[in-house]
């Protein structure tokens, strides 16, 4: 495929290509349409460089002109393992083609030691505008992307933390603790879907070492080869996105610019959103006067998931005989199939089961976490973040990341998702001294 550049020397991107490819009209249009939406913090499209040496990928800002936040290339592998060689530039093949002009792909890697990402480092951003942190604080994170295959991360601030007991960090060199804070992925869970996750304290959630805050959109996105058919990759851009807002206590991911909703049902036989189920009991259990069968007094308070649950969306009466009933409610984030007694002229409830748990949007009351200092928090990693077992992760080409300091609306992320899709390809900068 001629539009793919592969590994070998490193690139030296010629000034006047880029200035070139910079006054294109299709791609600055669509370049000011990011820029200008309000709140955005840092925008990298993978054509704009710094311009000396090593001239690596860097990010704007709405309002600024100044190379901001360039991206080295590292292998997390080598970095906490010892094993693996270092990534260069020249591991990342780039298309010159997409929303923007130009992608960077993200292969399936056969060398078990090595992981190679595109990363800020944390002493690089410690405190920036796109190190979003704390109590009341809103991020929207969105990624033009080409899903080849996995499910895993496409960017964020997200240290998954390497002091995990499993198999794959035996003999690991570098323990570190859990650093997350947002990140956007591609499924999870749900393979394909566009999957937000955000943490409150770094670590893990309802007692599970994972983080667990995170939401699905009920679409998914398709698998496409990395050596499709340049018209069939120009039809083939997804916009995954992610939105916390604060304001109402919701984690949404959003797919091409719909927020589809998506439920799981019996999450206590899910392997690991049964661990919400339990915080969603325990909280139940906990609010009810004295000890109950089944609570945990050691349960800490701030893993309970108590989502609000004093206005039934819709009930429905499932069963009823000799004066028991079941009613199944729904809650904006939670059904609740709920057992009922008639005692002296009313219903009790006398039992109580999670029948589903919302994914989309997810209900999340809590800030984001805030590491103390520059040398404990995660960088911000692109196309693969730190993590404990290694795995190849997502697959594909990655055209644009955006970070914004608010949460986007929705006639804003339509805005966003439109870039790309059904639109001719914009002329990438040429590169007249890389090897093809």
């Amino acid at each position: 495929m001629k539009n793919l550049v592969k590994s070998g020397a490193a690139l030296l991107l010629a000034c006047t290509a880029l200035a070139s490819a910079q006054e294109n009209p299709d791609r600055k249009a669509r370049v000011e349409t990011v820029l200008n939406t309000p709140g955005c913090v840092a925008f990298w499209d993978f054509v704009h460089r710094e311009p000396a040496a090593p001239h690596r990928f860097t990010a704007r800002a709405g309002g600024r002109t100044e190379d901001l936040f360039p991206l080295d290339a590292g292998n997390y592998v080598l970095d906490y393992w010892g094993s693996g060689r270092a990534a260069s530039y020249a591991d990342f093949p780039l298309l010159d083609r997409g929303p923007f002009g130009q992608a960077v792909g993200f292969r399936k890697e056969t060398d078990a030691d090595f992981r190679p990402l595109l990363q800020v480092p944390r002493t690089a951003l410690h405190d920036s505008p796109i190190d979003i942190k704390g109590a009341g604080k809103s991020v929207t994170l969105v990624v033009w992307a080409i899903r080849e295959s996995g499910n895993h991360a496409l960017a964020g601030i997200w240290h998954e933390g390497t002091d995990l007991k499993q198999d794959s960090t035996a003999g690991i060199r570098r323990m570190e603790r859990g650093q997350r804070q947002y990140a956007l992925f591609a499924g999870l869970n749900k393979k394909g879907s566009a999957c937000g996750h955000v943490s409150e304290n770094g670590a893990g959630s309802f007692l599970n070492k994972y983080a667990l805050h995170k939401s699905n959109s009920g679409d998914v996105s398709p698998e496409v080869p990395m050596d499709a058919p340049e018209e069939l990759l120009d039809r083939s851009w997804q916009c995954f996105a992610m939105t916390v807002d604060p304001s109402t206590s919701e984690l949404t991911s959003w797919l091409n610019g719909a927020a589809t909703p998506r439920w799981l049902d019996d999450p206590g036989k899910d392997p690991l959103l049964s661990f919400a189920r339990n915080a969603w009991l325990q909280a139940r259990l906990h609010r009810q006067p004295g000890l109950q069968p089944g609570e945990d007094p050691q349960f800490p308070p701030d893993q309970f998931y108590a989502p609000p649950e004093d206005r039934a969306v819709s009930e429905q009466v499932v069963s009823e005989a000799d004066g028991t009933r079941v009613v199944l409610r729904e809650f904006k984030y939670t059904r609740v199939r709920s057992t009922e007694r008639m005692e002296n002229g009313r219903w009790n409830e006398v039992d109580c089961e999670l029948a589903s748990i919302r994914l989309n949007p997810w209900w999340y009351p809590h800030g984001i976490y805030s590491p103390p200092a520059d040398n404990s928090g995660g960088p911000l990693t692109i196309g693969r973040v730190i993590h404990s077992s290694k795995s190849v992760g997502f697959t594909g080409w990655i055209g644009g990341v955006a970070v914004f300091n608010r949460s986007l609306t929705s006639n804003e992320m339509r805005a966003l998702a439109a870039i790309g899709r059904e639109l001719p390809p914009v002329p990438a900068p040429a590169h007249p001294t890389a090897p093809r």
